[in-house]
């Protein structure tokens, strides 16, 4: 073990200290203890003697006389990380559980300085994990307890998506150092990301009852409450921290997420006008204007936009900046230009997220192919038998949310929102390097693992139900892809696919810059791809299993939706409510692209609004082939033949 210290002159000490190592090394503990005592008598200024001592004295079992040595070491030589780990070791086996604690975090102080750290930090700013991973694996083999090394390698897990090792490493970060707010902030955010935000807000509130005052942490916790549903908690912390700090850019932002979530559409406006006051290239602020859909920009905010793409270099700004403009130029009827402002922040996000259809395509394809009649006949009565979920899949920008909107206004539905826990549970079941099938994984799985997957997936969505209403909407458009694991872990649940016409729906999705979760949509063939596919599969469960799946299709619920409302009633089970004619008039939160056009009558103006765009989507009509021509039909074939 080598433990680092700055160097200082070269005496007789050094040779001495030399000797008494030499000793150690072969066994001779006692005579090492006894020659590096005299050393410390003699030379007590040199922090590298204490520190050999503590070594030779934990080696004996003498831990009290360790410490001692290494509160020294410390003292004298605060810079030295490895001094502190051992200090923090060595606390810890007498049971000094707080000093050790205190310890691990002045060696994360210190090493701050250390250049392995440093260079891992820095290659994961580079977004070059493997460069990162073995410094801080060769670090972890000589120094296990290294609480800094510990979270940066957690970091590097949520980045490469292996969140489960992330949430495993820095709750052993944690339990070495309790105190250690870097390592719990990420482990709050990770456990939100992987929709546990019940967990994510109990580590939230401990950061908070450490530093109430700490910004970062307040919003943290904003943003966990938002995810869980409640609104109005989270927007009064935001208000809250304005009244601080009023000219936080980031804080108005969030304020207007929550308001317009809740369907306060004037204050939402009103909240990012205040966010680009502050910050006039927030592109972020300018987006999320465009993305109530029901707001037109003036010349004046075009004027600025433009020069905000001129003054500023930070991808994430003029990604958004594009994305405005395109909405910005459409509603002004400079269609060209609006698609090229649109082509370009698609490319900026397309060049960050990358989009692999060959591997859906082998996803799906599996599935379809393990998911025949024999299949689900041989596991008949297997799966938990409720029936309170209701999902809504299909394309983003498909109608899901008017079907959704139209359903909450049940008295026996609640709407909650796109929940990530089936996907969850879908990769999970994959392994933590995806390098199963889920094909595969699911047909091992035995009667009482499906039943307990169904029961999982219900107590996971449990934080999102407030209402206490028998029946509730996830509406993850992507959990098509989940239409045989839904049939396999809750056979009573019901599924409904909100299908639109695929260039209005594509282009509308081209269009649109999602937070998370769609990295498809992001180019005109990756999109036109990935239509096909999903229509593709839907056509293959149908086969499968006649009547599962309710479609709905977004053309034929405006020019008849009375007669689609009872017909989607009709499948769910329940009655007709008048209600569910005037959705527009239900009081809830929504926080999808579409919340402000649900809060108004259906409208057919937005049919056909891809027209205007046609000349530009040869890409996306190539790629979705005959599913094109044969809309609201299925071409015949099958998955991957399309």
């Amino acid at each position: 073990m080598t433990i680092g210290i700055a160097p200082s002159e070269t005496t007789d000490w050094r040779a001495a200290l030399d000797a008494a190592r030499g000793l150690r090394r072969d066994g001779q503990e006692e005579a090492a203890l006894a020659r590096l005592g005299a050393l410390r008598t003699a030379f007590p200024d040199r922090a590298l003697i204490a520190a050999e001592y503590a070594l030779a004295a934990r080696a004996l079992g003498r831990d009290r006389e360790a410490c001692d040595a290494l509160c020294d070491a410390a003292r004298l030589e605060p810079g030295s990380a490895q001094v502190w780990w051992l200090l923090a070791d060595c606390q810890a086996a007498l049971g000094y559980h707080a000093a050790a604690g205190a310890a691990r975090l002045a060696g994360v102080e210190a090493s701050t300085r250390d250049p392995d750290l440093l260079a891992a930090a820095a290659a994961l700013q580079r977004d070059a994990p493997d460069r990162a991973e073995p410094v801080l694996r060769a670090r972890l083999r000589q120094w296990p307890s290294d609480v800094a090394a510990i979270r940066l390698l957690g970091e590097l897990a949520a980045r490469i998506g292996r969140y489960e090792d992330s949430i495993t490493l820095l709750r052993r970060a944690l339990a070495l150092a309790p105190a250690f707010h870097p390592a719990r902030e990420l482990l709050a955010r990770t456990l939100s990301r992987v929709s546990r935000p019940v967990e994510a807000l109990a580590e939230a509130q401990i950061l908070l009852a450490d530093d109430p005052a700490n910004i970062s942490h307040r919003m943290l916790l904003a943003s966990i409450l938002v995810q869980t549903g409640n609104q109005d908690e989270a927007r009064v912390i935001y208000q809250a921290l304005l009244a601080e700090h009023p000219h936080l850019s980031r804080v108005w932002l969030g304020l207007g997420h929550v308001l317009k979530t809740v369907g306060r559409t004037d204050d939402a406006i009103a909240a990012y006008r205040a966010a680009i006051r502050e910050e006039a290239d927030y592109g972020e602020a300018w987006w999320s204007l465009a993305n109530l859909k029901t707001w037109r920009f003036s010349p004046e905010d075009v004027a600025v936009m433009r020069a905000g793409l001129d003054r500023t270099d930070d991808a994430a700004h003029r990604l958004h900046l594009h994305f405005a403009l395109g909405k910005a130029l459409e509603d002004l009827g400079d269609h060209a230009g609006a698609f090229a402002h649109y082509a370009a922040g698609n490319a900026l996000r397309h060049a960050q997220l990358g989009w692999d259809g060959d591997a859906l395509q082998r996803q799906t394809v599996a599935l379809a192919q393990t998911f025949t009649p024999a299949f689900i006949h041989a596991r008949a009565g297997a799966g938990l038998r409720a029936d309170d979920p209701i999902f809504i899949v299909g394309l983003p920008r498909a109608g899901s949310t008017l079907v959704e909107q139209i359903l909450a206004s049940h008295p026996a539905v609640e709407g909650t929102m796109e929940l990530p826990d089936l996907p969850a549970i879908a990769q999970r079941l994959r392994g933590a390097d995806q390098s199963r099938s889920l094909a595969e994984a699911l047909a091992r799985l035995e009667p009482a693992e499906l039943a307990a997957l169904g029961e999982e997936y219900l107590s996971r969505t449990r934080v999102h139900r407030k209402l206490g209403r028998p029946r509730f909407i996830d509406k993850m458009p992507n959990n098509w892809q989940y239409a045989g694991l839904i049939r396999l872990i809750l056979p009573h649940a019901k599924v409904i696919d909100a299908r639109r016409h695929p260039l209005a729906c594509c282009f509308s999705a081209f269009k649109q810059h999602f937070a998370a979760g769609q990295p498809f949509s992001y180019d005109l063939g990756d999109l036109g791809r990935y239509y096909r596919d999903y229509v593709a599969f839907m056509a293959e469960h149908d086969r499968a299993m006649p009547g599962h799946v309710h479609r709905v299709i977004y053309e034929a619920m405006v020019d008849d939706t009375e007669g689609e409302v009872r017909r989607l009633l009709d499948y769910l089970g329940l009655p007709f409510d008048e209600r569910c004619l005037t959705f527009w008039q239900t009081d809830r939160a929504v926080r999808t692209a579409s919340s402000e056009q649900v809060r108004r009558p259906i409208f057919r103006e937005g049919l056909d609004q891809w027209t205007h765009f046609e000349a530009f989507l040869g890409p996306l009509k190539a790629a979705l082939g005959p599913v094109l021509d044969a809309y609201p039909a299925v071409p015949s074939g099958h998955l991957g033949a399309l």
